[in-house]
């Protein structure tokens, strides 16, 4: 009600008919302002919310297809180099077994044929992140799988000196995935995490069945140096790496293997430093993975 009018009210003064009227339209006009800032206010942070979700997106279709072109490179290039690189393994293992165990020159060939090997496994997973296949998945319990991937990296962990946790839910935390290729996924994220956390370093490993999204989600974080801004976008490139040795191709297998599996994989700072790699897996309910962490 307009302020005259209202004090007027209040002092016992008596109000024309008019005067009634104006002030009812005066406030269901305030009402009605209040109403229109409250739904713009609303519009605003919806508007921010997809906003974010469009640039998220087209960061993951920029990232895709930047990977997709890396992938065909790589494909292209291992294939030129397994032929010769077969050859070359054939004649040094011939040669290896004709020299005496103890000569100069077996020792030479055995680390031609060790060096070939590691070579061959490099080409190996070139290969196998850019020829991903899409796996006809069957349901599998994320809790037994993941329980297997930390005692298989027990040796591991023990050698690099720092502690796992695993935290799970009391019911079962179930994907529908190709079981080798989605233990092979979370032994590489763990492995690294591993390795990041070093000597009394922590990692943890947490379940989540988030029901209704279609997507269980697996956490490893690690207290660890972290991962840069600048190095966020390219973490999943092949042959990156931050590390003295290594190929830079697991996180890039890691990727593939989500993504033909119709998931997705993020990763970003861990509050109280280290990184957080978060893995969603279909299981089985809908194929839109969330796009908000």
């Amino acid at each position: 009600m307009n302020t005259a009018i209202a004090d007027r009210a209040m002092n016992g003064g008596r109000l024309t008919g008019l005067e009634v009227e104006l002030g009812g339209i005066i406030d269901s006009y305030n009402r009605v302002t209040e109403k229109l800032k409250v739904s713009h206010d609303v519009l605003i942070d919806e508007v921010r919310r997809l906003t974010e979700q469009l640039e998220e997106k087209d960061r993951e279709l920029r990232r895709r297809e930047r990977l997709a072109a890396l992938g065909e490179m790589a494909a292209g290039v291992a294939h030129e180099v397994r032929n010769p690189l077969g050859g070359i393994l054939l004649y040094a293992t011939l040669l290896e077994r004709e020299l005496d165990s103890q000569s100069e020159s077996r020792r030479l060939a055995e680390r031609i044929v060790s060096a070939g090997r590691h070579l061959d496994a490099v080409v190996s997973d070139v290969l196998a992140f850019s020829n991903p296949h899409y796996p006809q998945g069957s349901p599998v319990a994320l809790n037994e799988m993941m329980a297997e991937v930390v005692a298989l990296l027990q040796p591991r962990r023990v050698e690099r000196g720092c502690s796992v946790s695993l935290d799970v839910p009391e019911s079962l935390v179930v994907a529908v995935v190709e079981p080798a290729q989605a233990q092979r996924a979370l032994l590489n994220v763990l492995s690294n995490a591993i390795d990041a956390a070093g000597g009394n370093g922590h990692v943890w490993i947490t379940l989540h069945n988030d029901g209704g999204d279609g997507f269980s989600r697996v956490e490893i974080a690690d207290d660890g140096p972290g991962v840069s801004a600048e190095h966020v976008e390219r973490i999943f490139n092949p042959f990156f790496t931050t590390k003295d040795s290594g190929t830079g191709l697991g996180l890039a297998i890691v990727h593939g293997i989500v993504e033909a599996h119709g998931g997705r994989v993020d990763v970003a700072r861990r509050d109280g430093g280290g990184a957080v790699f978060t893995l969603w897996l279909p299981n089985g309910e809908n194929r839109k993975p969330k796009t908000d962490n």
